[in-house]
């Protein structure tokens, strides 16, 4: 693998964008992809309330496009700046006509005043050395080149690069397609290269996997970067909404020394983690930006992003059990559970640093639910004690799950489908186990508690259910990790069953706080934190 340890030390903002309101000038870019020339107009529109810098006419979407006439209209009648792109099959795009037919209206647009446009690789060099002088001065010419199967080494992005611009370019395109999140390294390690040899570039990562290439782009000094106007319609995959680059990652915020968070798992596309931390980053101007990061494989994720830059990570399904083996140094509670939902970079040293936090803010949730239903506890102390406490699942959310029961003197049982691991935990924590099947009949007694630490219920299959309503009825509370959605079937069929219920979003909450202090050093906003998460 790579040696790819990022970082901008001495390398300055100044990458030739013009549009930026905030600490960096990368343009953000609205793809129109209208099939009319007035739906065009009505999405430019749209494009401009939300605050975008540029919009990228895709021509090649027309269902009808008479050159002459309909660029004249668009280019006249847009108040942004414009990007012109007609993009033939062979790239990616919709055009199927033959390239004469193309290059001769990108010309058009260049004389009638276009800002910029695009013009791929393999037609570029013909194309520029056609253009007359006066025709070359008038707009900005982007050559762009599309991998949609990988994302080559840094010495063949490197060779990319060098040939794009032996064409004339003005500036450099390059889309790869991730196919590890580490993938994407390798292009923010050309983005860094380019800023030092002035050389205004836009590196994008395609696919999920990638979905950080558009995020960073400012930290490292890309261009320009992409967001699509309405959800899920994308000019190419893994394209975020201009309104999340805006509000959710605070875009136009983020420089080269902004620190870079984030949540790990697989999947994490759900996680609110993102919308939460960043809004109290913002909150109290905190220099951090806080990212998903589709992560397969652990180790290799840790090792490629192990700059100071990458200042801390939260840890969420499958990966919490093999944090504990990724970090330097474990905290002794997370290394009694057996799992790590936190991990910090210390300043000092740049050691990996494991924590727990999950068990704080799920027994929290718990005893709070507990303290705040009569049926279930009148007294003083933990009101755990004495209860028979039975957690579904034996991974790391069910081992934070079972310590914390345990040390606050419930009795445990644990719950999973193979039999094996349920064993395996019940022995770690003194307690007993029951395969999931056997749920369905189990009832020693009444009033129990129960908590689901699985990802059955979570979205998209929210019809699932680790456990079937009749046998629902033994339990005085029932908790659940999953959060999206806030309430799931299980809480809904515990509640009709008389349960006391509390949501994944109380846990969530709860251990959130202390990863943000983790994070930061500062004081969680916890009122701002409710108040979020109420809105979702």
């Amino acid at each position: 693998m790579e040696s790819t340890s990022l970082s901008l030390s001495g390398i300055g903002m100044n990458n030739g964008g013009g549009g930026g309101m905030g600490t960096n000038s990368t343009l953000i870019c609205a793809p129109i992809m209208g099939k009319t020339i007035d739906e065009m107009f009505i999405d430019m529109a749209k494009a401009k309330e939300i605050g975008v810098d540029i919009v990228e006419i895709r021509l090649d979407y027309l269902s009808i496009f008479h050159p002459r006439k309909d660029l004249q209209i668009l280019i006249q009648n847009c108040t942004m700046l414009t990007l012109f792109t007609y993009r033939p099959k062979w790239e990616g795009g919709e055009f199927e006509g033959h390239d004469s037919i193309r290059l001769e209206a990108l010309k058009y647009a260049m004389e009638l005043g276009a800002d910029y446009i695009d013009v791929e690789l393999q037609v570029a060099h013909e194309f520029i050395s056609s253009l007359d002088e006066k025709t070359r001065g008038k707009s900005k010419i982007i050559v762009s080149s599309h991998n949609y199967h990988a994302t080559p080494s840094v010495e063949e992005i490197g060779d990319l690069v060098a040939r794009i611009q032996s064409t004339g370019a003005d500036i450099v395109k390059i889309a790869t397609t991730a196919v590890d999140v580490t993938d994407v390294a390798r292009m923010f390690q050309i983005i860094v290269h380019s800023q030092v040899s002035h050389v205004p570039f836009i590196g994008l990562v395609m696919t999920e996997r990638g979905l950080i290439s558009r995020l960073l782009c400012p930290k490292y000094g890309g261009y320009l970067t992409f967001g699509t106007l309405e959800e899920g319609v994308v000019s190419a995959p893994g394209q975020p909404t201009i309104k999340d680059l805006l509000d959710k990652y605070n875009l136009r915020h983020i420089g080269p020394d902004t620190k870079v968070f984030g949540i790990i798992g697989k999947p994490v596309g759900h996680s609110k983690s993102p919308l939460l931390f960043n809004k109290a980053f913002k909150s109290v101007g905190f220099n951090g930006v806080y990212v998903p990061f589709l992560v397969d494989d652990l180790a290799k994720f840790l090792a490629t992003y192990a700059s100071a830059d990458f200042a801390g990570f939260s840890c969420t399904i499958p990966h919490k059990e093999a944090a504990l083996q990724c970090c330097d140094e474990v905290d002794p509670i997370a290394k009694l559970i057996g799992a790590v939902n936190t991990i910090v970079r210390r300043p000092s040293d740049g050691k990996l640093i494991g924590y727990n936090t999950d068990y704080i803010g799920a027994i929290s949730a718990i005893e709070d639910g507990m303290r705040g239903s009569n049926k279930i506890y009148q007294g003083t102390g933990s009101p755990l004690a004495g209860k028979l406490f039975v957690v579904i699942g034996a991974g790391g959310a069910g081992k934070a799950l079972a310590y914390g029961a345990k040390e606050k003197g419930a009795r445990v049982v644990i719950a999973n489908r193979t039999y094996e691991r349920a064993r395996e935990l019940a022995d770690l924590v003194g307690g007993e186990a029951v395969t999931l099947a056997q749920l369905e009949t189990f009832r020693p007694e009444d009033g129990m508690i129960l908590a689901n630490t699985t990802s059955i219920g979570m979205q998209p299959k929210i019809e699932e259910t680790p456990i079937p309503k009749h046998a629902l009825g033994a339990y005085a509370l029932v908790f659940d990790a999953v959060y999206t959605p806030k309430v799931t079937r299980l809480l809904l069929e515990a509640e009709e069953s008389g349960a006391t219920v509390v949501t994944g979003v109380e846990m969530f909450i709860g251990q959130a706080y202390e990863q943000y202090e983790r994070f930061t050093g500062l004081p969680a906003p916890k009122e701002l934190f409710r108040e979020t998460m109420s809105k979702l």
